[in-house]
């Protein structure tokens, strides 16, 4: 689907239809922490996440028959930020990948995702200084989402549909979902902590009419029929590179640095990307959002120039 000037000039496929958008979920996550930090939810992407998460009880409701006797009715507590290192992340850490974070979150340890081939490594390496190393991981993408519900004090989807997607005017067809093990208690009711992508599981399902009204809403820094959903100082922040990873912002804006990405686009367009390959493009050089699911990710900057061909000479 093409999007020219808020019109809708191209569209084939199947666009209405839902599928698994695989890690462009992360750019609806950054968003929704986006707006935790413009309501003061979070005062600074400076702060150290720890400051913001208390222990996280469990949502067992078979635990298992054969703990001690003295376990059995006890919590069972999670502390993603109790290390030492752990306790160092900032929130901009995270939404720039850049954390480092160890630990395991449902099931899942830090090293699972994207693992190094010298298995020696994964237990025993120092870590990075949260902020120094840019590493793509699943499992800490899924701890800013657990992070982000505590701040919310609700399921990160309901914050979502609320403050961005039904303002956007999106359809009720899509879903965000998380791991089957991923349910906490908060405030004494089961909630499901939401993955950031459909890696082990969960992730969001989303038709590409839904892509593309997000997009133009970052096309047009943050606004959307004068209100302002998101700050132009997040907008402006998502779009600043990661130190050492300049061609990222916050997730999953992949920046168009040195026009390496897409060398047929301009230098200022960006985009949300992926797996699938599933990508929305933000031209605001022309004014223009494509969204563009399952297609050869050899062939993206091809199909990207085709468009910008089409686009009448001003």
């Amino acid at each position: 689907i093409i999007i020219y000037k808020g019109y809708i000039v191209a569209q084939w496929g199947e666009p209405d239809r839902c599928d698994m958008t695989h890690s462009v979920t992360k750019s609806f996550l950054s968003a929704i922490v986006g707006v935790a930090v413009d309501k003061g939810l979070i005062a600074n992407v400076t702060d150290t996440v720890a400051r913001y998460v208390p222990p996280i009880e469990l949502y067992q409701p078979q635990q298992p028959v054969n703990r001690p006797a003295e376990e059995i009715g006890q919590p069972q507590m999670l502390y993603p930020f109790a290390s030492v290192h752990n306790r160092t992340i900032t929130w901009d850490d995270l939404l720039r990948q850049t954390s480092d974070w160890e630990g395991t979150l449902w099931g899942k340890p830090d090293w699972a995702d994207r693992p190094d081939a010298d298995a020696s490594k994964w237990l025993t390496r120092t870590r990075n200084k949260a902020g120094s190393t840019y590493e793509y991981n699943d499992v800490r993408v899924n701890v800013l989402a657990l992070a982000a519900t505590g701040v919310w004090r609700k399921p990160l989807p309901q914050a979502l549909k609320q403050y961005i997607m039904d303002p956007i005017g999106a359809s009720n067809t899509w879903r965000w979902t998380g791991y089957r093990n991923a349910w906490i208690v908060l405030d004494g009711q089961p909630v499901q902590s939401v993955s950031g992508g459909g890696h082990w599981g969960g992730g969001m399902f989303i038709n590409a009419y839904d892509m593309a009204r997000f997009g133009w809403l970052t096309l047009n820094r943050g606004k959307w029929n004068g209100q302002q959903l998101l700050s132009e100082v997040w907008i402006k922040q998502s779009l600043t590179p990661t130190v050492p990873k300049t061609d990222y912002g916050y997730m999953n804006w992949f920046l168009n640095t040195g026009r390496k990405f897409l060398p047929s686009a301009p230098e200022t367009a960006f985009t949300h990307v992926g797996n699938g390959n599933n990508l929305i493009y933000v031209d605001p050089e022309h004014e223009l959002v494509a969204v563009i699911r399952w297609i050869d990710g050899r062939s993206q900057d091809a199909v990207i120039g085709k468009i910008i061909e089409a686009l009448p000479v001003k």
